[in-house]
């Protein structure tokens, strides 16, 4: 479950105190209220976009000599390249060329998730850095730079899925029809399919929806590193269930079918195989007879003789990694983890080239740590350590990948670290000769790095609750190249907006919380204010952070400019503080989740300010259910709940997420009843606006009809119910998403 609601929420308990209350830089010293604008949902939906802009798509070339990125000119989308080490910038690929090797992209209805969600890159740059392949739905075309002429590589009547140049250059693979193929870059003809049978029901080099949607997978082969040999996943999805999502739109209706196991339910049976570039047999790796276990992550070690996959049992409290020989398929197993509760799969594997020693990551000390293992899986030595974390959550940066950056050449690793402050993250390195750590970026807040393949520059996209999101090209010891986006957006200043105040809490039991408190424009303390809070509350989301909010923050301000307090918490089960502040939800979600909220209400009355009986609580996804579980297990403490795609029954939900936390229905039936707020709808107090899109093809719109059920069955209903035909679970067409959002601060607006 990735995609996240607005969210917003009360707790209870008593305040530590407020840690921090600036003005974003952005918006200047405040002038008179009276002589500023109302910031408007006309004015946010609208262009230039208020929360500021980013440099887009960038992707260092494989030498790191430069970078590429998208920009829009007067004369249309062209691309640009950054010199790395003098960050001079200039055109690569014209508008007239760019348009000529791309293809518009499909028009879609419904917004998909599982690997809908992730959005695929548009050109790729061939290993020696000479020339790009530009991506079509149906279509491949490499630019030689140097000419800058045009090979079409293949054109095709079905689409074309994750091409990847071979790490030689001299091959391009693809999937197709649930297969996969080469074909040559010297001599495009026909392509070359490296496995046949390929289907809806079985499929070979293709991702399902469950592997990328839960385990964050993003592709389903992997070139050796000689270019000789892929590995891949062959899914067979025969006894996942064809789950269908009904489109009554037009006068007969359809029927689109997915694959979705649901808790308790039969997952896709995954083995990996090997195949030769050229073509032939596969051999089947070892990984057990078992095979109802996830084989998470597969990666090739430098000798190319072997393939290392991470195998989680359906439970997923052990992952075992193993070593498979990629000739005879016989495996070993090199490490196990094992966990009380559950564990996080990673991207930090990393195989050193010497091919004597691999980087692994752990939490088993309560804190992800950087451990370095000898080949054989005795433990060398633990590098990082401490009560705080290293990250992958949102890789480096835009057009990163989620793993740290290895530089053999001098003995560092680079990663992204919460060091300071929970609720910030920073990059940092760490000896491996001596494990001394040392901060490269500087200031309070967030940074994201996109580093070079070489780590020899890399790009710091930094913001705090002060300043709006800006990007630097820097050496990696952290001095400045040059500034790309400075992050300034003049036209804030002329409107009425207010800080975030960052702070410290407890829950009922002496636990530190984080909450961020908005307060109303021409705040008087004397009064009495309403408030909303926005709510995730669910595991791999942080929503507390001393990062710029975005548009985020400028919806919250629309509140605050109507007298509005707005708050946010992240309660126990949230990402960012640790594994053992994730695991008290485990077989009972909802439960600890609420009572930290209320928590947070507790502290907001107690300010002295806040109006008790006018307290609004919203959320999208784990926050609709947070949203449910607020109205309908508080004894009344919100007077209304605005839910959004809310999952309602965790039956309903699939295996690999839902299993991880709750165990299986058959094994946790109690627990299933108790977290699931269709079993508890006769108890709601308040008002509820429920939202809900019909192709949603991961909370699926049934967990809002099971809910509208369980509510007339206790002779209820929910005051406002919005209905959008075939959108997905984000309902992110701008049409929809401006009624949806209109509609939700009108309803809380007359109501709160």
């Amino acid at each position: 479950m990735r995609v996240m609601g607005r969210s917003l929420v009360a707790t209870l308990v008593c305040a530590v105190g407020i840690t921090a209350a600036l003005p974003p830089r952005a918006i200047g010293q405040a002038a008179a209220t009276a002589t500023k604008k109302e910031l408007t949902l006309e004015r946010l939906f609208s262009a230039p976009p208020l929360a500021g802009r980013l440099v887009q798509g960038i992707q260092w070339t494989p030498d790191s000599k430069r970078f590429s990125y998208l920009e829009r000119t007067s004369a249309g989308l062209e691309l640009w390249t950054m010199d790395a080490t003098t960050g001079e910038k200039k055109v690569l690929v014209s508008a007239a060329t760019l348009k000529s090797v791309t293809q518009p992209a499909k028009a879609k209805v419904t917004q998909a998730t599982g690997l809908g969600r992730v959005r695929p890159d548009n050109y790729l740059w061939s290993p020696d850095s000479g020339s790009m392949l530009f991506i079509g739905t149906n279509s491949l075309v490499l630019l030689d730079l140097s000419s800058m002429a045009t090979k079409p590589i293949l054109s095709s009547e079905q689409e074309i899925e994750d091409p990847k140049f071979s790490p030689d250059g001299k091959w391009i693979s693809f999937s197709r029809d649930a297969n996969f193929f080469v074909v040559s870059v010297a001599n495009p003809g026909e392509p070359k399919a490296l496995t046949i049978g390929g289907s809806e029901e079985v499929l070979k080099g293709k991702l399902d929806w469950v592997y990328p949607e839960e385990l964050d997978c993003r592709t389903a082969y992997w070139w050796s590193p000689d270019s000789t040999k892929i590995a891949y996943y062959e899914m067979d999805e025969r006894p996942v269930t064809r789950y269908p999502i009904m489109d009554m739109s037009g006068p007969t209706g359809a029927t689109e079918y997915t694959r979705y196991p649901q808790a308790g339910e039969a997952n896709p049976i995954v083995r990996v195989g090997v195949v030769a570039a050229t073509g032939g047999e596969t051999k089947w790796m070892d990984t057990g007879a078992n095979t109802d276990v996830y084989l998470a992550r597969v990666n090739w070690l430098p000798d190319s003789k072997s393939v290392a996959i991470q195998r989680l049992n359906r439970a997923q409290n052990q992952l075992d990694l193993l070593f498979a020989d990629a000739s005879t398929g016989a495996s070993k197993t090199v490490l196990t983890e094992t966990d009380k509760y559950w564990i996080n799969v990673s991207d930090d594997l990393y195989f050193f080239s010497d091919n004597k020693k691999f980087l692994w990551s752990s939490e088993r000390t309560g804190f992800r740590h950087f451990y370095l293992y000898e080949n054989s899986g005795k433990q060398i030595a633990q590098l990082t350590s401490g009560d705080w974390a290293i990250t992958d959550l949102g890789g480096f940066g835009p057009g990163a990948a989620n793993h740290p950056a290895v530089d053999e050449a001098h003995g560092y690793i680079y990663f992204l670290a919460n060091k300071e402050d929970p609720r910030e993250t920073g990059l940092y390195r760490v000896s491996i000769a001596d494990k001394s750590l040392t901060q490269i970026t500087k200031g309070q807040g967030t940074h994201g790095a996109n580093i070079s393949p070489t780590m020899s520059a890399f790009v710091d996209t930094f913001s705090n609750i002060t300043t709006p999101q800006r990007q630097d090209l820097r050496k990696m010891d952290g001095s400045t190249i040059t500034v790309m986006s400075d992050g300034a957006i003049p036209e804030l200043a002329d409107y009425s907006l207010t800080p975030v105040e960052l702070v410290d809490l407890k829950a009922d039991d002496g636990t530190k919380l984080y909450g961020s408190l908005i307060k109303p424009v021409n705040f008087d303390p004397s009064k009495k204010y309403p408030v909303l809070i926005n709510v995730y509350g669910g595991p791999h989301v942080q929503l507390v952070r001393n990062s710029w909010g975005g548009i985020r923050y400028l919806l919250d301000e629309v509140y605050a400019q109507k007298g509005y307090i707005v708050w946010t918490l992240d309660n126990r089960g949230s990402w960012g503080r640790g594994h053992a502040f994730e695991t008290p939800i485990y077989h009972q979600m909802g439960r600890v989740e609420l009572q930290d909220q209320l928590a947070g209400v507790k502290y907001l009355e107690a300010l002295g300010y806040v109006d008790p009986a006018r307290i609004g609580i919203t959320g999208g996804s784990y926050g609709g259910y947070m949203t449910l579980e607020a109205l309908f297990n508080s004894g009344g403490a919100f007077k209304l709940g605005v839910s959004d795609a809310p999952v309602t029954d965790w039956k309903l939900y699939d295996t690999i997420y839902t299993e991880r936390y709750m165990g299986t229905p058959q094994n946790n039936p109690d627990g299933y009843k108790n977290s699931s707020p269709v079993n508890q709808a006769a108890n709601i107090k308040g008002m509820l606006m429920l939202i809900h899109g019909t192709g949603d093809d991961n909370v699926h719109f049934a967990n809002s009809v099971e809910l509208l059920n369980a509510l007339i069955d206790s002779g209820r209903y929910p005051d406002k119910l919005m209905v959008f035909p075939g959108r997905g679970h984000g309902i992110s067409d701008p049409a929809a998403r401006m009624l949806l959002t209109k509609s939700s601060i009108e309803y809380i607006l007359n109501h709160l």
